[in-house]
């Protein structure tokens, strides 16, 4: 049997992080999206805000381009 969520029952790792990094720049979820639009990742704020929440599951994709947003590795992102 496969499992496709965390512990915690999340679909993804990486919410929290993206949470933390995110409200340590000092940013919206909205003003990420926009970010993330302008790295050509097609997302919305609701779609941050499953991230963020772990009710969405994050591409590899999103995830470089998050990385690239925050500056930070793929390691640190996918941390627990």
């Amino acid at each position: 049997m496969f499992i496709n969520k965390t512990e915690e029952g999340l679909n993804n790792i990486c919410g929290k992080n993206i949470a933390r990094l995110r409200m340590e720049m000092k940013i919206s979820q909205r003003e990420l999206a926009d970010m993330m639009q302008l790295v050509g990742i097609d997302i919305d704020k609701n779609a941050v805000q499953r991230i963020e929440c772990g009710k969405r599951f994050v591409t590899d994709i999103e995830i470089i381009a998050f990385a690239e947003i925050f500056k930070v590795s793929y390691d640190e992102l996918l941390s627990k």
